[in-house]
């Protein structure tokens, strides 16, 4: 049973998250609130039925995953870094390849999309909020379920530190700002 955020939908659907929150509010998104914070989650289900009653286009995301046949080979990556610019960034310019495309914003976001999504590349920041990126290679590296998931390390940080990451198991690590075609080149080399 997967679920999506307002957060998650509202990037989907090109919205701010309050709109998906009024969605949910007048019942045309079905919502279910969590108990705490009173946080809410969709069911995938639900967001695909909400598309189809509202003639939204499908995100590619969710054409892909019920069309077995364009999920055989594809790839995927995940971007994990907490400026939506960056990601935004990242996303342009790997849109010309054969890749789904994910994201997140936090270590903690990306700990749990790299369990759940089993990305095969992931374009990680080191400098993120809660859990940085030297926790998530640790993370990553410490299970034997996600011993083929490539990490290419992209920051701004020091080349001490770039070196710390591949050390800690970053299969590559590139300083920001980066060249889009040497990063194409190694997301290509990583994923070959």
């Amino acid at each position: 049973m997967k679920t999506l955020k307002p957060s998650d939908i509202a990037q989907y659907c090109d919205v701010h998250q309050r709109t998906v929150s009024r969605w949910i509010a007048k019942g045309q998104l079905k919502g279910h609130k969590l108990p705490g914070r009173g946080n809410y989650r969709v069911l995938v289900e639900d967001f695909i039925s909400f598309l189809h009653q509202q003639n939204m286009p499908m995100p590619e995301a969710f054409l892909a995953s019920n069309n077995n046949e364009l999920t055989v080979d594809k790839k995927s990556i995940l971007i994990i870094d907490d400026e939506l610019s960056m990601r935004n960034a990242l996303r342009r310019a790997l849109q010309s390849t054969p890749f789904t495309i994910l994201t997140a914003q936090d270590g903690f976001q990306a700990g749990v999309k790299v369990i759940a999504e089993k990305p095969d590349l992931i374009l990680l920041d080191l400098s993120l909020p809660g859990l940085d990126g030297f926790e998530v290679i640790q993370f990553i590296r410490q299970r034997p379920d996600l011993a083929k998931l490539k990490i290419l390390v992209l920051s701004g940080l020091s080349s001490i530190e770039l070196a710390e990451s591949i050390r800690l198991g970053a299969d590559d690590a590139i300083a920001k700002p980066f060249d889009n075609h040497d990063l194409l080149d190694r997301v290509n080399m990583l994923l070959s």
